[in-house]
């Protein structure tokens, strides 16, 4: 038989889950899917275009990350999860099959969908209008899975960022600083960072790579407490003590809408750096991740056929 598509594959994923009642590794949940649905060699040596991974294998990964946003199954670990008590209520209702459309049923995956589809200010509305993958164009369809993947990156690297030490954290914003022009060298913005202390002020970095005005750097590995007004008065009164008008206010968590609300009131120049935000910052300058493959997308050179040329 052919590699079923992810949404085939959600409710035996599930049902395995169910059973496990326990954590289990994707590892796990591909050996016996596979053997579950009697796939073949030929059927498991099934490669994405990309050589890179199994089509079984990725579309496993697929089935489990749709239902993690569903809130079926929650991560435990890297590479393991296991079933929620929402998805032992699914199964209690016997469904003949889990599609998108069934987890749109679930505010959690609604929202999901939302931040999918958009990256600006505007909000989208997620309902059984939204167009299925199926109906796209090749080139939405390879937009739409590159911007899926982008997320997943996201994603990950947010949860490993919470995770990490404060030390670590630390050299991750001189990495990234400095990969985005700050800061002059890593040795003169290494010894900026980490001195805590100072009126709420972690660090100081170069403006540019002449030195010609400082930055000031608050930052905050946090796993899941927004970020308040309070906190980001206290940075802004620290800038003022410094006589200084410029800083960076960066945190793995998410900064509340009145803590925006003030920075856009005050004269210092606060720039607010979310978890999302600094995940797209590191994807952006390479930092923490690797290309894995590239997919060159070519178009006709209508100049090459103009025979008048």
């Amino acid at each position: 038989m052919a590699v079923p598509d992810y949404q085939s594959l959600m409710l035996p994923l599930l049902r395995f889950a169910g059973e496990k009642q326990g954590e289990l590794s994707t590892g796990e949940a591909v050996e016996v899917l596979a053997a579950r649905l009697a796939l073949t060699n030929a059927d498991l040596k099934e490669m994405l275009p990309s050589g890179i991974q199994s089509a079984f294998v990725n579309r496993v990964g697929w089935a489990s990350t749709y239902m993690k946003k569903a809130g079926l199954l929650e991560s435990t670990r890297r590479g393991h999860y296991q079933i929620t008590s929402r998805g032992k209520e699914l199964l209690k209702q016997q469904p003949k099959a889990i599609t998108v459309k069934l987890l749109r049923q679930y505010p959690e995956f609604l929202e999901f969908e939302q931040l999918k589809g958009t990256r600006s200010s505007e909000k989208a509305s997620a309902s059984d209008s939204t167009p299925d993958i199926s109906t796209a164009t090749p080139s939405e369809t390879l937009e739409a899975a590159y911007e899926n993947l982008r997320e997943e990156l996201a994603d990950e690297l947010l949860a490993r960022l919470k995770k990490s030490s404060p030390s670590f954290f630390e050299r991750l914003v001189v990495e990234l600083l400095v990969k985005m022009g700050y800061g002059g060298s890593r040795a003169d913005a290494g010894k900026a960072i980490g001195r805590s202390g100072d009126g709420g002020i972690d660090g100081i970095i170069k403006e540019d790579k002449l030195g010609l005005d400082v930055v000031y750097i608050q930052a905050k590995r946090w796993e899941n407490n927004s970020v308040g007004r309070p906190d980001v008065m206290q940075f802004a009164g620290a800038l003022q003590a410094q006589k200084a008008n410029k800083g960076i206010f960066i945190t793995t968590s998410r900064f509340t809408e009145d803590a925006r609300s003030y920075v856009s009131q005050i004269g210092s120049k606060i720039v607010l750096i979310d978890g999302e935000q600094l995940t797209n910052l590191m994807i952006e300058n390479d930092i923490g991740v690797s290309i894995v493959s590239l997919y060159p997308v070519k178009k006709i050179d209508a100049d090459f056929f103009d025979e008048n040329i």
